[in-house]
């Protein structure tokens, strides 16, 4: 039956009865109708990109089209995924969201799903990772680091984040989630757009590429665990590198600095227990100590840091006076 139908179209095509480019978009709509659209969709739903490209269609026949209702059928497309009972629910507006905007300009959509009701909390706390203070997070904010994330439910930096050029202008893949972070976060590779400007030399924000690869990764270089106050939880080792979002959160947080406000945000290596994590006047403690935990107990070691965890030698005051951020005497935080 297809195969009439399509022969037909042909000829007519041929007689030059009607404009080519309209028969093909024509010819691929039809064909979507009488056979389906679902018989890959499990394969393209697992590659590393799922963003629809010129080729979209027959010779790229549905590209630049806005409706995609003209060749999906909502209540069919992604069978057998466990997103094909969303997709279905919040209708067309979400595919933008995974695919791309097919060429059409339009805005993309990823809070549609990814929402405190839906699939996610992340988006709790007054502060984001957004590019403006004391706002949330905005579906614009969230395609300029997950561009073209593949959606399976798996985190992998080279695949799940934007590749952003190095100093070199190579766009080299991410060994881990720090290596995305410092692509912005330098002195001298400022990204288009997203230039951090009127910064101190020695500000965190632009000064932690140095940092990190030169000071403090805190954990690989520096972490012979034999200092006074040793000691870590199950799962952390001193030689281990720890990921810049162990302690920041860039979705939502309630803390300064993007730390985070529960250890479900961040501490990938602790045991599955949730934690608050209050950091006001320059103390730390009760995220330092979602991770460190005391061999030898000294001073303040055995109390509550307030969040039900111990084992930091203090709980009270300003930790900054010893610690900061890339330091290379008494490195950490």
């Amino acid at each position: 039956m297809v195969v009439v139908i399509v022969a037909y179209f042909v000829n007519v095509v041929i007689e030059d009865k009607v404009d080519n480019n309209y028969m093909k978009k024509l010819i691929f709509i039809i064909i979507i109708f009488l056979v389906g659209c679902n018989s890959d969709d499990t394969q393209e739903a697992t590659s590393n990109n799922l963003i629809v490209t010129s080729s979209h269609g027959i010779d790229g026949s549905a590209y630049g089209l806005t409706d995609c209702g003209s060749c999906h059928a909502i209540n069919i497309i992604h069978q057998g995924l466990n997103i094909h009972d969303i997709v279905a629910e919040k209708g067309f507006d979400s595919c933008m969201g995974c695919h791309g905007d097919n060429g059409t300009g339009e805005a993309r959509q990823c809070k549609i799903c990814h929402n405190s009701t839906d699939f996610s909390h992340w988006q709790t706390g007054q502060f984001s990772h957004n590019f403006k203070a004391d706002t949330t997070l905005t579906d614009t904010d969230c395609v300029v680091c997950h561009y073209s994330s593949d959606m399976n439910g798996e985190f992998v930096p080279k695949i799940d984040l934007t590749i952003f050029p190095t100093a070199n202008g190579n766009f080299t893949p991410y060994n881990n989630i720090s290596e995305f972070c410092l692509r912005c976060h330098n002195r001298d590779n400022p990204q288009l757009g997203f230039e951090m400007t009127e910064q101190a030399y020695e500000h965190p924000l632009i000064a932690m590429e140095d940092n990190y690869r030169f000071i403090d990764k805190h954990g690989w270089i520096d972490g012979i665990g034999e200092r006074t106050y040793n000691g870590l939880r199950q799962y952390y080792q001193y030689k281990t590198l720890v990921d810049c979002t162990d302690c920041h959160a860039m979705h939502g947080t309630n803390n300064l600095n993007l730390l985070i406000d529960n250890s479900s945000k961040g501490a990938t290596k602790l045991e599955l227990t949730q934690h608050d994590v209050i950091v006001k006047e320059g103390n730390y403690a009760q995220l330092c100590v979602l991770c460190h935990q005391m061999t030898t107990i000294l001073e303040e070691g055995k109390q509550d840091a307030g969040n039900g965890l111990s084992g930091v030698h203090e709980i009270t005051g300003d930790c900054g006076i010893c610690h900061s951020h890339g330091e290379a005497v008494q490195a950490g935080l």
